[in-house]
C-alpha cells in the first residue's frame, strides 16, 4: 500500500468526486477506482457504498479516511521539513484571486517574490469570490485571495491588507471638481454597482442602509474593469478600491473623490485549506504578502490631483 493510494482515497472523500480526485492526483478516473478496489481487497471490507450517486463511506471507510488523512499529512510534513533542510524554495504555487486584487495588486507582490525565489512557479487564476472558496475547499488551489473573507468549513483565513474605498466619476460629471462627496449626494446619482452576489456590493448596500439611504443602480457588473468603463462614459458614479484606478487617474479618464466622513476600507484575506501542510514556498509567499506594503498611495495617488498628473 503506497502513500499515493491513501492520498487518492482522501481526495476522493473530500472532493466527493472521482473526476476531481483524478485531477488532483494527475491520474485517470479508472486508476482512482482501481486504487479504491485495492484498498478494499487489502482490508477485506467495502469502503464506499455502492449504488449511491454521491460518494458515501461505510463505517470502515470512515475509519480509513481519518487514518489516511493523518498519514498523508505526516508524510507531507516530512517532505516539507526535508525541503527546508535542503534550503530549497521551489515548486508550484496555485493561486486563485478575485479580479480586482489579481489584476491590480498581486503583480507587485509576484514581481518581488519571483525575484527572491526564481525557482518557484506561481500560477494565478482570476476568479469570482465564490469560486475562490470552492477552489481552496476542493484542493484545486493552494492559496486564495478574497475581499471581506468569511469563515467557511475546512478553510483557514489569514489577513492580507485593506483596500481604501473611493468614489469615481467621469471628468465631465458634476462631481469632477469636488475633493469629497457624501453618501447622500451619491444616492441621488445613477450608480454603477457590483453584482448583488459580490461581497463588496453587499457591504456597500449595508453602508448605505446604515445611513438610511439607498442608491440607484443603473448598471451592475461582476468585475471592477467593466464598472470603470461604464463610469468613464459618464453612465454614473461608483465606489471602488483605490488600488484599481491608479492607471485611469494617470491617464485622466477618471476622477477620484474621497467619501465624506471616516475612511472606508475593504479587508482582503488569504485562504488555504485547514490542516494542510504548507510547503516552504507557500509559507514564504504568504509571508511576503503580509509583510510587504504595496506603495499605492505615496507613489501613484498622492502625486495625482483631480485625476491628472500633478
Amino acid at each position: 500500500m503506497q502513500i499515493e493510494t491513501l492520498k487518492a482515497f482522501r481526495d476522493l472523500v473530500e472532493s466527493r468526486s472521482f473526476s476531481k480526485a483524478a485531477q488532483l492526483n494527475k491520474i485517470s478516473q479508472s486508476a482512482v477506482s482501481q486504487q479504491i478496489r485495492s484498498l478494499e481487497e487489502r482490508f477485506g471490507v467495502p469502503l464506499i457504498e455502492r449504488g449511491s450517486r454521491k460518494v458515501q463511506l461505510t463505517k470502515e471507510g470512515e475509519i480509513l479516511y481519518h487514518a489516511s488523512k493523518e498519514i498523508v499529512d505526516i508524510y507531507l510534513k516530512i517532505e516539507a521539513k526535508i525541503s527546508e533542510i535542503k534550503a530549497s524554495i521551489s515548486g508550484l504555487i496555485r493561486v486563485s484571486a478575485i479580479y480586482s486584487v489579481g489584476l491590480h495588486e498581486l503583480p507587485y507582490y509576484l514581481k518581488k517574490f519571483l525575484k527572491l525565489y526564481p525557482e518557484v512557479n506561481v500560477r494565478v487564476e482570476y476568479r469570482h469570490s465564490r469560486q475562490v472558496y470552492q477552489d481552496i475547499a476542493e484542493g484545486h488551489s493552494d492559496i486564495g485571495i478574497v475581499a471581506y473573507p468569511s469563515p467557511r468549513k475546512l478553510i483557514k483565513i489569514e489577513p492580507f491588507r485593506k483596500d481604501r474605498l473611493v468614489v469615481i466619476c467621469s471628468p465631465s460629471h458634476r462631481f469632477s471638481n469636488l475633493k469629497e462627496v457624501g453618501l447622500e449626494e451619491i444616492s441621488k446619482e445613477g450608480f454603477i454597482a457590483f453584482s448583488s452576489d459580490m461581497p463588496t456590493r453587499r457591504e456597500l448596500d449595508k453602508l448605505f442602509r446604515d445611513r438610511g439611504l439607498e442608491f440607484r443602480p443603473v448598471m451592475e457588473f461582476d468585475n471592477v474593469e467593466t464598472v470603470k468603463r461604464a463610469v468613464e462614459i459618464d453612465a454614473g458614479v461608483a465606489i471602488v478600491p483605490m488600488a484599481t484606478i491608479t492607471q485611469e487617474l494617470k491617464n485622466g479618464t477618471l476622477r477620484m473623490l474621497e467619501l465624506s466622513g471616516p475612511p472606508c476600507y475593504r479587508p482582503i484575506g488569504l485562504l488555504y485549506k485547514s490542516g494542510r501542510m504548507l510547503t516552504p514556498a507557500m509559507r514564504k509567499f504568504i509571508e511576503l504578502l503580509q509583510k510587504e506594503e504595496i506603495p499605492i498611495e505615496p507613489v501613484d495617488v498622492l502625486k495625482i490631483k483631480n485625476g491628472a498628473p500633478a
